[in-house]
């Protein structure tokens, strides 16, 4: 199962729902996710921080193609190239 837990993409928010927004993620960290990124890739690991501008922190990654899996460790991946940010259950 999947919690769709944030798809920004070039979106306003206000100050309360900017913090509303990141006390909803602090309940995702250390949890694993999918990230869906542009160009249809997509990277799964451990949450483990974000900012404000939803750049995301994951250890044990992992790259996801239509062909295979490569592991990429600890990652920094920039918010702008996030499409969404999903909780595996």
């Amino acid at each position: 199962m999947r919690l769709s837990i944030t798809t920004l993409k070039h979106t306003m928010v206000s100050a309360p729902e900017l913090k509303n927004l990141l006390h909803t993620n602090a309940q995702y960290l250390d949890k694993s996710v999918v990230v869906e990124l542009n160009g249809g890739r997509s990277v799964s690991g451990v949450l483990r921080g974000y900012d404000v501008f939803m750049n995301v922190t994951l250890a044990e990654a992992l790259e996801h193609s239509k062909k295979d899996k490569l592991s990429l460790g600890t990652v920094v991946i920039r918010g702008n190239s996030i499409l969404s940010v999903e909780a595996t259950a």
